[in-house]
């Protein structure tokens, strides 16, 4: 089992930036796949961005693409979250989320996909 725990969450003005970190325990990170999801109040979680076991293939939401960089250092055993330009609708709880293999059955960006997660951070972007 790997645990995973966020922090870098805040307040932040629209068009600002900041980095989320997402540290892992337990099992070897780089045996895991790494995912970023947030859920806004009242709506359901969405996928964010996703990263790949060695860190060479990314992939993101087209709502993020160009503004945010998801990154890992599996020698730190650390996942990262680069947001920038953000914008009041970035706002919410963001999740890290691990699994050895989420494209067994999915895609690699729904919430099944994935069996491990962090306790989230909070992020809000004021207008």
């Amino acid at each position: 089992q790997v645990q995973l725990v966020e922090s870098g969450g805040g307040l932040v003005q629209a068009g600002g930036s900041l980095r989320l970190s997402c540290a892992a325990s337990g099992r070897t990170f780089s045996r895991y796949v790494s995912g970023w999801f947030r859920q806004a109040p009242g709506k359901e979680r969405e996928f964010v961005a996703g990263i790949n076991w060695s860190g060479g293939s990314t992939f993101y939401a087209d709502s993020v693409k160009g503004r945010f960089t998801i990154s890992r250092d599996n020698a730190k055993n650390t996942a990262y979250l680069q947001m920038g330009s953000l914008k009041p609708e970035d706002t919410g709880v963001y999740y890290c989320a691990a699994d050895s293999n989420p494209f067994r059955v999915g895609t690699g960006r729904t919430g099944r996909d994935y069996g491990y997660w962090g306790q989230g951070t909070q992020v809000t972007v004021s207008s």
